[in-house]
């Protein structure tokens, strides 16, 4: 078997659900000629508890912080619990910042960007949010160069994207980029999702 990457992707109370769904779906899906997955797909949260997810949409994290194993790919997800509580949170923060130095890739999606910001991943970078945070985030952090209108911005081992679905543009954007724009482009079509590759 080729290669397996490890995704984990970072819940909340309050995340919004397709920033996180549609990315799990996206690696989840993915699969090469033998059949074989090449992405390794699971959730965290700080506590390993119940996620409330916005609207209501209750979610069972795999791990919690401390039990999360090597993580190749890190994403994490924007929402309303990242812009109000988890941007205040030290602990999580210090996590995001720890991880840079031991993921091949970190990713947001959508407002997931601020708490990349707020942990100095981004400082000098460019980056992009959902486009009615886009104001905020450069008044909140000027060392980022803030891009609008694009779905995402790729810096190399950061990439952040725009808001809610923007996030599956980005997510075939990692597959695309590891494993080839044929695997990219049947993953699209097995989702029925209409992507230019």
């Amino acid at each position: 078997m080729a290669q397996q990457w490890n995704v984990g992707i970072f819940l909340f109370d309050e995340v919004e659900v397709l920033d996180f769904a549609g990315p799990f779906e996206v690696f989840s899906v993915t699969a090469l000629d033998d059949g074989s997955k090449p992405f390794s797909v699971k959730t965290i949260s700080e506590n390993g508890n119940m996620v409330s997810a916005r609207n209501g949409l209750k979610v069972q994290p795999d791990y919690r912080l401390d039990q999360m194993r090597e993580i190749d790919i890190l994403i994490i997800p924007g929402g309303y619990g990242a812009r109000v509580t988890e941007i205040h949170n030290e602990h999580v923060i210090g996590w995001i910042s720890n991880q840079m130095a031991k993921v091949k890739l970190m990713a947001s999606v959508c407002t997931g960007a601020f708490l990349l910001a707020k942990a100095g991943l981004l400082n000098g970078k460019r980056a992009t949010t959902h486009w009615a945070s886009i104001e905020q985030m450069k008044k909140d952090f000027p060392e980022v160069s803030v891009q609008q209108n694009v779905k995402f911005v790729d810096e190399g081992n950061i990439i952040t994207s725009g808001g809610i679905s923007a996030g599956i543009n980005m997510s075939f954007h990692i597959v695309k980029r590891l494993l080839g724009e044929k695997t990219a482009k049947e993953t699209a079509r097995r989702m029925e999702y209409d992507i230019e590759i």
